[in-house]
């Protein structure tokens, strides 16, 4: 993943995709509750890729490396797939899990965080300036 690699971007882009980001986000359905300074470790990884895929200078912004590589940040690919788990094990056959994914989440000012909190964070800062990115792409397409 040099820059000046002859591989094309879409090719690196599928590489991290397939191979790095599946071992960055191993069981984030469990652990996408971490603190966001924990998160932010895994987003500075994403970033250096973007960066380096794209052989990017230091002043391009990371939400347009993003946008422009059509990756998701890692909070909102970990939030997804915390919904897609949470999703399936509400309507999966055994109670066990049907009742550990089933619960109130506690009110705001409760220091314990469950997994499935992350469902009604906000989205970080990247992240919002990524998908505002994406909305103004898509209304001057059309």
């Amino acid at each position: 993943m040099k820059r000046k690699s002859k591989i094309s971007l879409r090719n690196k882009r599928t590489i991290y995709t397939m191979c790095i980001r599946p071992v960055m986000t191993y069981v984030s359905p469990v652990f996408a509750h971490a603190r966001p300074d924990l998160l932010y470790d895994l987003q500075i990884v994403q970033n250096n890729f973007c960066r380096r895929a794209a052989d990017a200078p230091w002043y391009v912004k990371n939400s347009v490396l993003h946008r422009d590589l059509e990756l998701p940040t890692i909070s909102k690919f970990m939030k997804d797939a915390s919904e897609r788990f949470f999703d399936i094990a509400n309507s999966h056959p055994n109670p066990l899990l049907v009742s550990a994914v089933s619960y109130e989440p506690p009110p705001p000012q409760h220091f314990c965080r469950r997994p499935r909190n992350v469902l009604i964070d906000p989205p970080d800062e990247l992240t919002a300036e990524v998908e505002k990115l994406i909305e103004v792409n898509k209304m001057a397409i059309e």
